[in-house]
């Protein structure tokens, strides 16, 4: 019997109120599933087609989030989707992007949701979803995986210290996957649209002031597993005008701009 909370997307109702002539949106696919939507967004790119592309999985079987933690989503039980962003703005301002995106999730599900520097979003101190931007040539692929009606048993495990939970299970206001969907594309188009127009400077358009509020790493003590393997223990002050985190160590203030952070209290 097919489950009420877990109805399939409607691809042609998300094409008829997120594409619109001049806006970023050019195509939704949904599909019913695949391996990873980042690979296929990034497939997307590199045979040249334009900014704008969304790929929504129902169930995706070989995703990948950071680190190459593997990313699986069972049919239907949240949002698994990549998009194709080709910013006509230097390189060195895309780091801003999965933080974006971070807000505009944040955004979607509404109150009670927080982000975890860089671009995990939690509840309480669970995670609910995680976001991963790849660079494919002049192309960006950003993906967002969201745990909406997952269920305890369904969840994948732990990563850097954090229980897993779903929107469900966390007692979100809404577990609607497509009100969901259009809320994060809708605000993320705004934010993108006008970070672009400056230029790729987040603190104009109001982004690194809308970040920082919603960050529960500022403020906490927290251990850093750095790329390079070595360990970085401090304060977290706050996320620069670059999104980069901002640590107080013994030896100083230290710039993080990659790693896994862990909250220690």
């Amino acid at each position: 019997m097919p489950d009420p909370d877990r109805s399939p997307l409607d691809a042609g109702a998300l094409n008829r109120a997120l594409v619109r002539p001049g806006g970023l949106w050019q195509r939704i696919d949904v599909l019913t599933e695949t391996g990873s939507t980042n690979a296929d967004v990034a497939e997307a790119a590199r045979r040249g087609d334009p900014e704008g592309l969304v790929v929504v999985a129902e169930r995706q079987f070989a995703g990948r989030g950071r680190r190459d933690r593997q990313w699986v989503s069972p049919p239907r039980a949240g949002l698994t989707l990549s998009v194709l962003l080709r910013p006509a703005v230097a390189p060195s301002t895309w780091s801003w992007l999965p933080l974006m995106a971070g807000v505009a999730l944040c955004e979607a599900v509404g109150s009670g949701a927080a982000l975890k520097w860089p671009n995990d979003l939690l509840i309480g101190d669970a995670k609910c979803a995680g976001i991963l931007a790849e660079v494919a040539g002049d192309a960006v692929v950003l993906g967002v995986g969201l745990n909406v009606t997952t269920r305890a048993d369904e969840l994948p495990p732990a990563a850097a210290g954090l229980p897993p939970t779903s929107l469900l299970l966390a007692g979100a206001r809404t577990t609607n996957r497509e009100a969901l969907l259009r809320g994060f594309l809708g605000g993320f188009e705004r934010w993108y649209v006008d970070w672009r127009a400056a230029g790729g400077a987040a603190g104009p358009v109001g982004l690194g002031d809308s970040y920082k509020k919603i960050c529960a790493t500022i403020g906490r003590r927290v251990t850093i597993h750095r790329p390079s393997g070595d360990l970085l223990t401090g304060d977290a002050v706050t996320v620069d005008g670059d999104g980069q985190l901002v640590i107080r160590t013994d030896d100083g203030d230290r710039r993080i701009s990659a790693g896994d952070v862990v909250h220690v209290r």
